[in-house]
């Protein structure tokens, strides 16, 4: 009988042994259906961002092209139009990297770990807030012209966008001092990820809902509340064009980005140790649906920009003769409205007009 109860002894300390030892040091909520989670990732991620990356980068690239050959780059419109650009761009640039890491591991070193997090966040932020800017430079422009007429100076546009990149930088600091490599103890592998604490996390999480959601979109719904309102009071169809564009680049820009950031708030407030995992899926959808929107926005600007579309046309009857014939037709549909309208100038609008 002593012999079987230390047998029976030895056994259950061995058993309780090995299950310290093959058992991942992570709370139960990491259990559920990770590996599921991973194998939508490694399927549907990778093309996904290699085709935002390149979608992306011709149409901003597009975008840029036609305003350095039409446009004059120091009006203020301008100045924040091509930091909007460089935002993109610098987003665009870290899809790449993250591709190759869903669809196997992090092969790029903890220098690139770091730099690619806090690049695409910095991107990201400083988007929000160009378009944020942009925002109020209409509201400005429409509402207070009188105002902005002797204000609006590319000196003032060029010190905003250096104050817009400054607080994205510090509002992505974090990420760049903290992301690290380390080994997956579940999947295998490496994995660039944030290993702070949740209550950090928590933290940047509120950070970037009240900053970057919260705070743009009080700015949005204030200044094109007044905006409409100015516009129909004074019934000037030239408004109507000019705050249309912008009006709906930022519409859109909330319609891509307000599903994840609602989604994630409640994602970060439910109980860790109930193993829900109904909201992982959502979450991985709206927050690429959200970087959807980088490569969507240079083609609001190319249909809903009219001088912008006339840009084009320009370029293509260079390249295609059978265009000539209908830029003609359409410059002089153009003359025609001029001359109703009463304007006697012959000399075509800023791609961003400004608004009087």
């Amino acid at each position: 009988m002593l012999i079987y109860k230390t047998v029976l002894s030895c056994r259950l300390k061995m058993t309780s042994r090995m299950e310290t030892l093959t058992t991942p040091d992570y709370d139960d909520s990491t259990m559920c259906n990770i590996i599921d989670l991973n194998d939508f990732s490694k399927t549907y991620l990778p093309p996904l961002y290699y085709i935002i990356f390149i979608i992306s980068l011709v149409g901003n690239g597009v975008v840029l092209c036609i305003m350095y050959k039409f446009e004059k780059l120091n009006t203020v419109t301008n100045i924040f139009l091509l930091n909007l650009i460089a935002s993109n761009i610098v987003f665009t640039f870290t899809l790449p990297f993250q591709a190759v890491s869903h669809s196997d591991e992090w092969i790029f070193g903890e220098m690139l770990c770091k730099l690619v997090n806090g690049c695409s966040y910095l991107g990201f932020y400083s988007s929000i807030l160009f378009l944020t800017l942009m925002t109020f430079d209409r509201y400005l422009a429409v509402v207070h012209s009188v105002v902005a007429n002797r204000q609006r100076r590319s000196c003032y546009a060029v010190l905003l966008s250096v104050i817009v990149w400054c607080v994205s930088l510090a509002a992505s600091l974090d990420l760049f001092v903290h992301f690290t490599v380390n080994e997956d103890n579940q999947m295998g592998g490496l994995v660039c990820e944030d290993p702070r604490e949740s209550h950090w996390k928590m933290f940047a999480l509120y950070k970037q809902f009240v900053l970057f959601f919260l705070f743009p979109l009080a700015v949005f719904v204030y200044c094109y509340s007044r905006i409409i309102i100015t516009v129909i009071s004074t019934r000037i169809v030239g408004k109507h064009r000019t705050v249309r564009l912008i009006f709906i680049i930022v519409l859109m820009f909330f319609a891509f980005w307000s599903p994840y950031n609602i989604i994630l708030l409640i994602h970060s407030n439910k109980n860790p140790k109930e193993c829900d995992d109904s909201l992982e899926y959502p979450l991985r959808i709206t927050n690429n649906i959200a970087r959807l929107y980088f490569c969507i926005n240079p083609f609001f600007y190319t249909f809903l920009g009219k001088k912008f579309q006339n840009h084009v046309r320009r370029v293509l009857a260079n390249k295609f003769v059978c265009l000539t014939q209908y830029e003609s037709s359409s410059a002089e549909q153009q003359n025609s409205s001029l001359k109703i309208t009463g304007r006697t100038d012959n000399t075509p609008c800023s791609f961003n007009q400004r608004v009087h």
